[in-house]
This record gives structure tokens, C-alpha cells and sequence, in this order.
């Protein structure tokens, strides 16, 4: 390792645990500190504005210890703070964290996180026709969209309630015309089907595969229910129309 690499990894890894690790030789111990406190206050301020719910229910005392151990431990592999909460919901996710946490916490940080993710998808919608038939032709879905599937109701937890049992949750976060971001709770059949249109699936096709699986005994009811369903997703815009 070179002289300049070996400084930069010294110089990392004391920002990173100031408190635990010495910083390079030859830096002024105060401008450390100051560059040590606007980087971390730096990333503070991207969770802070994106778990707001979080970090309420958590208090500030602890919020701030899982901001400090997130900098500290989690090896995040990109450069832009935007994508800050996405790797701070991958921490809460996949690494084992030594500070006693709700059960629910990364859950609810992946439905606090989805609102920002599809405030800044950069996608446009592909050529579609609004007022297609969806039921013989492929559907377009919204691409600004972020299904969220959770064991617990997300979206109802906050200061006045947080839940004692797991209750299977369905969700949708979708940018709609207007360009503001909407929530919509579905069910684990609406999910499915979401996931088969997601093949380029016609509405009809979708629902044969939806009664195969789900091994209904009237599966041309079911398609009377399927045109009524995609509708309704057409008017809330989690739906465009049809492909063209």
C-alpha cells in the first residue's frame, strides 16, 4: 500500500469512529474534529429528513447512537448522499446491530424510504394508450413505484400506536400525474396481480395465471373481477393504461 493510500484509510477510518480510532499523524486534532462532525452531520441530515417517523419513535438519544453505528459499520459502495437512506435501510436490514431495536424498525424505514425512492425515480412512462383495453392487451404499469410488502402495518405505526403482532401489509407508493407521491394499501391478491402484469402480461392472461395459482373454481368469474380491479388501478394511476 502506498504512502498516500495508507493515509487515506487512517483518515477514513478515524471519521468514521473518531472516538475509537486515532487519526493520521501530522493532522491538527481540531480541524479533524470539524471535518469529523460536518461529515457526520452531513449524513444526519439525509436520515433525519427521510425517517422522520423513525427517528421520532426511536427519541433522539438513540436515533443518534443508530446514525453514529450505521457511519461507523455499514460499508456503504456509493458515492451520492441521495442513496444515503437507501444503504441506511440495507444496515437496518442485513447487519447484526448490538443496540436493542423495534422488530419492526426496518420495515418501517424501507416505507418511509419508499416515498423518497419514487419522489426522485428518474423513469418516464413508456408510449401507452390511457383509454386501451387492458383486458386483451399488455398493461402499462406506473414506473415511478415501489411495492411494499411487509409483516407489519407500516404505514400505521407512529406515536399514538405501534403494533404487537405481525399483520401481513400490501402497499403501493406511486407518482402520479401530478408528479406527488401516493400511497395506496392493497391486498396479497392485488400484489400478485401487480407482479404478473409486471411480465407484460394482458389483463385476461394475468388472471388465468391468477386462478391457476390460486387453484379457483371460476376462473371466468374471476376475469369479471380482474376488469374491475385494473380500473379502479387505472383512476388511482398506479396503472397507465395499455402498451402501444
Amino acid at each position: 500500500m502506498l504512502a498516500f493510500q495508507k493515509f487515506q484509510h487512517q483518515m477514513a477510518a478515524h471519521l468514521r469512529d473518531p472516538h475509537h480510532t486515532r487519526r493520521p499523524p501530522g493532522v491538527p486534532g481540531r480541524r479533524m474534529r470539524v471535518y469529523s462532525e460536518l461529515l457526520f452531520n452531513n449524513v444526519c441530515g439525509f436520515l433525519d429528513s427521510c425517517f422522520p417517523v423513525s427517528r421520532q419513535l426511536l427519541g433522539e438519544a438513540r436515533w443518534r447512537r443508530l446514525c453514529r453505528t450505521f457511519y461507523r459499520d455499514w460499508p456503504s459502495h456509493t458515492p451520492w448522499f441521495r442513496e444515503i437512506p437507501r444503504e441506511f435501510v440495507r444496515y437496518l436490514s442485513e447487519h447484526h446491530i448490538a443496540q436493542p431495536l423495534p422488530v419492526w424498525l426496518a420495515d418501517l424505514a424501507r416505507y418511509e424510504w419508499a416515498e423518497l425512492a419514487v419522489d426522485v425515480m428518474d423513469v418516464t412512462p413508456p408510449p401507452h394508450d390511457p383509454q386501451g383495453d387492458m383486458m386483451l392487451s399488455s398493461v402499462c404499469l406506473n414506473p415511478a413505484r415501489v411495492d411494499v410488502v411487509s409483516p407489519w402495518p407500516v404505514h400505521r405505526i407512529g406515536p399514538d400506536w405501534q403494533p404487537r403482532q405481525a399483520e401481513p401489509t400490501f402497499l403501493v407508493v406511486f407518482r402520479d400525474a401530478q408528479l406527488d407521491v401516493q400511497f395506496a394499501e392493497i391486498n396479497a391478491v392485488t400484489a400478485h396481480v401487480l407482479s404478473l402484469l409486471d411480465q407484460a402480461l394482458s389483463g385476461q392472461q394475468a388472471f388465468a395465471q391468477l386462478a391457476t395459482d390460486m387453484k379457483h373454481p371460476d376462473p371466468q368469474a374471476l376475469q369479471g373481477f380482474g376488469q374491475q380491479l385494473l380500473i379502479s388501478l387505472r383512476e388511482q394511476g398506479v396503472l397507465l393504461g395499455t402498451r402501444t
